[in-house]
């Protein structure tokens, strides 16, 4: 491994993040929150600030990050951003332990949207602030943010992009990475905007649309409120929160297609064609489903239309306890938290290329079994898809379980029910927000003991960096100058 190359991009990234801390503290001036507060933040900056011009100061024979060197990099630098970040929580004296501020950042950073606090109204503006931020800047990827604003960033920072995106195998957007990641970052910037301006036009107070923007555009969902979305009463901003969820599900690639008038191209790709017909069709299921809890199937379908897409997005905002809902309902909002929406979004979960690529080469083989002698090729819009993607579709699927296995175990050492254990697991994984029975849709994990909540944050950064970075830095040779590559 570069350690230097390693060490000095993780020195950057602090630094990116004691400027963002500059917002909340910012906002703790505004809205008068007490010297501690102020304090919880102008602290962990300083501190941020000389660890990062520490780290940022060291000098590599070699600024070309290999793929061993992204990896590591990428899985050291989100846990340093999580652990630092935890500092305000702890600093402000309104958490419990050490170890709630750490679960709390990771959900926030990782854009996972579950939480240990059960009086969130009760905390000054900059703390909510900061968690709901965080959700905003880990939404896209920090990494993206400081390729898209480093000089430096070159050829190599491919690998980067590469372990921070989610999908199969991210493509850069134009050919040079550094304008792929600005690309990135002005979809983002112009997606929240929009979704800002279309909140405020909701009648949703202004600070709440400022938390609810961050939070929805990387399909987050942390909330002010202690009952979420739900609290308002407002159908419209419940309508747009429920679109933008929808439409932060789609792969970026989409956008830029559709900016540059490339209409065709976006409409036949096969994911978008997928997820657009399950989302619809889940909507008429569930309404459907629970129209006799609502009264009728008009009634259900405003609970069903953000449901599903809070589900399959990966956010996790609530509206309504699904948890009353019949077993259909249930079901299909526990399998959207493991699939997730499209690649190159800033959803959680597997999501559905992987789906469509392994139920294609399944497809393939079974025709093959059939009639031995023929070609069986797999294309994905219009495209051969090489034997490689579909081993890496099949290796995160089997990583994914294989985790999941080991850290319901650990999750189980405390008592916890089945239920609770494995949704919390796959909430966690698949970055998705709330599980069922004692973690379910209106209840938090601040019950959950402190090994239940390290595994779990654990799982929050292996499911953002989509597991095998993470898992990397398990294998000894990684750790080796000149190691594995």
């Amino acid at each position: 491994m570069n350690y230097r190359l390693v060490l000095r991009l993780i020195g950057n990234i602090l630094k990116i993040e004691a400027m963002l801390m500059a917002f909340p503290l910012a906002v703790s001036l505004l809205y008068k929150n007490s010297y501690r507060t102020i304090a919880a933040f102008a602290a962990p900056m300083l501190i941020l600030l000389a660890a990062g011009f520490a780290l940022g100061s060291a000098k590599p024979k070699s600024m070309q990050f290999r793929a061993r060197d992204a990896f590591a990099a990428a899985s050291l630098a989100w846990m340093a951003m999580s652990f630092f970040g935890a500092l305000p929580f702890y600093f402000s004296g309104g958490f419990a332990s050490f170890i709630d501020c750490i679960f709390e950042s990771v959900s926030g950073f990782t854009s996972t949207g579950i939480s240990i606090l059960v009086y969130t109204e009760n905390l000054p503006e900059s703390i909510l602030f900061w968690r709901s931020f965080a959700h905003w800047t880990g939404g896209i990827g920090v990494l993206v943010f400081m390729l898209a604003a480093t000089p430096e960033a070159n050829a190599s920072g491919v690998n980067l992009l590469k372990a921070e995106s989610t999908g199969l195998s991210p493509d850069k957007i134009v050919p040079k990475v550094r304008q792929s990641a600005k690309i990135l970052c002005l979809i983002y910037l112009s997606m929240s905007a929009a979704l800002f301006v279309m909140l405020i036009a909701s009648g949703m107070p202004l600070f709440d649309c400022i938390i609810n923007t961050a939070s929805v555009a990387a399909t987050g969902g942390l909330s002010n409120k202690d009952i979420g979305i739900g609290a308002y009463g407002n159908a419209a901003a419940e309508m747009v929160i429920a679109l933008f969820m929808f439409l932060f599900g789609v792969n970026f690639t989409i956008y830029y297609y559709i900016v540059n008038k490339k209409i065709k191209q976006a409409l036949a790709d096969e994911e978008l064609r997928v997820y657009v017909a399950i989302v619809i069709v889940s909507i008429a299921v569930i309404a459907i489903d629970i129209s006799s809890i609502y009264g009728s199937v008009p009634s259900g379908l405003r609970y069903a239309i953000f449901q599903v897409t809070s589900m399959v997005s990966s956010t996790g905002m609530v509206t309504a306890d699904f948890e009353s809902w019949p077993a259909l309902s249930r079901a299909l909002l526990f399998i959207f938290m493991f699939t997730g929406a499209c690649a190159g979004s800033t959803s959680g979960g597997a999501k559905m290329v992987r789906f469509i690529v392994l139920y294609k080469a399944a497809k393939a083989e079974l025709r093959k079994i059939i009639h031995p002698g023929s070609e069986q090729p797999i294309a994905l819009n219009g495209r051969k898809v090489s034997s490689d993607i579909i081993s890496k579709a099949s290796l995160f699927l089997f990583c994914y379980f294989f985790l999941f296995i080991v850290s319901v175990l650990l999750v189980s050492i405390e008592g916890a029910d089945i239920l609770t254990s494995s949704s919390a697991v796959i909430a966690s994984l698949s970055n998705s927000g709330p599980g069922l029975n004692a973690v379910g849709a209106y209840k938090n994990y601040s019950k959950l003991s402190a090994l239940s909540k390290s595994v779990l944050s654990f799982c929050m950064i292996a499911g953002r960096l989509e597991i095998i970075p993470v898992l990397i830095l398990f294998k000894p040779s990684i750790w080796k100058r000149g190691g594995m590559d």
